[in-house]
């Protein structure tokens, strides 16, 4: 082992199309310590490149963590095994050398694959379309003190915001559940002023979506917590399902 250098074997998972059937192909190799996880791919695509053989597609975009286009399944983990970490802020310091790295795309069956590493996460932007927005008029930004908002509600909508919609909270659910990241964005705009005239709207529209969608229901393990890359707490599926429950009261009111 040279320093600032390992060697590692990957594990890598290959899928021509949606089509056809997975398989493992294994490479050893030396990396820098200093690489992220992205970083090592690049670097092995430009040696398959070179030698004629087709690259392994996986996604990214920011390569910051901000994104969650970036998400792979690390030897078991949604963007591997360092807590509150994408993918692409994954280094290769955090393993050992000889360690072996498996890496697989989301599995889920809301997530078909595409190709290799990479999924289709189109189920959750339909979700985001149903109702993941403010659709009225709010005017030129305000004064900052012009619409009260306390300290608490404040940090908690900041909290749920937080979500990069990457899907990890559904690849590690055993049934599939995306109630952390409906949650999440349920939160984000139910608990500030902005977001109130479409509020009971907004929870039936998107829960809906998402049953459509074909995700699963919570498992109650606290797993999608665990694996999320930025931490957003399963209180937010609590919150969603008040959220959901008042608006049906309120809707039955209504009809009254």
């Amino acid at each position: 082992m040279s320093e600032g250098h390992i060697n590692v074997t990957l594990k890598i998972w290959r899928q021509e199309s949606p089509e056809a059937k997975g398989y493992f192909e294994t490479f050893k190799l030396n990396v820098s310590t200093d690489a992220s996880i992205l970083e090592v791919l690049d670097e092995l695509n430009n040696e398959l490149e070179a030698q004629g053989k087709r690259p392994i597609a996986f996604e990214s975009d920011c390569r910051e963590g901000i994104c969650g286009t970036c998400g792979i399944v690390i030897n078991g983990h949604p963007h591997g095994p360092l807590p509150k970490t994408a993918t692409c802020q994954l280094h290769m310091r955090n393993f050992n050398e000889g360690d072996t790295l498996v890496l697989e795309p989301f599995r889920a069956a809301a997530f078909p694959i595409i190709r290799d590493l990479i999924v289709d996460r189109s189920k959750m932007d339909k979700i985001m379309q149903a109702g993941g927005f403010i659709s009225v008029n709010t005017g030129n930004a305000p004064d900052a003190n012009a619409i009260p908002v306390s300290k608490e509600k404040a940090t908690l909508a900041i909290e749920a915001a937080e979500c990069i919609g990457c899907g990890a909270c559904v690849a590690t659910c055993k049934n599939s559940s995306a109630m952390l990241f409906v949650g999440a964005k349920i939160s984000h705009l139910a608990l500030l002023p902005q977001g109130q005239p479409e509020r009971y709207e907004r929870v039936e529209k998107m829960v809906a979506v998402m049953d459509e969608m074909g995700f699963g229901s919570c498992s109650n393990t606290y797993a999608c917590e665990a694996e999320c890359p930025k931490g957003i707490s399963v209180v937010n599926i609590a919150r969603m399902n008040r959220e959901y429950l008042k608006s049906k009261f309120i809707s039955k009111v209504i009809e009254f």
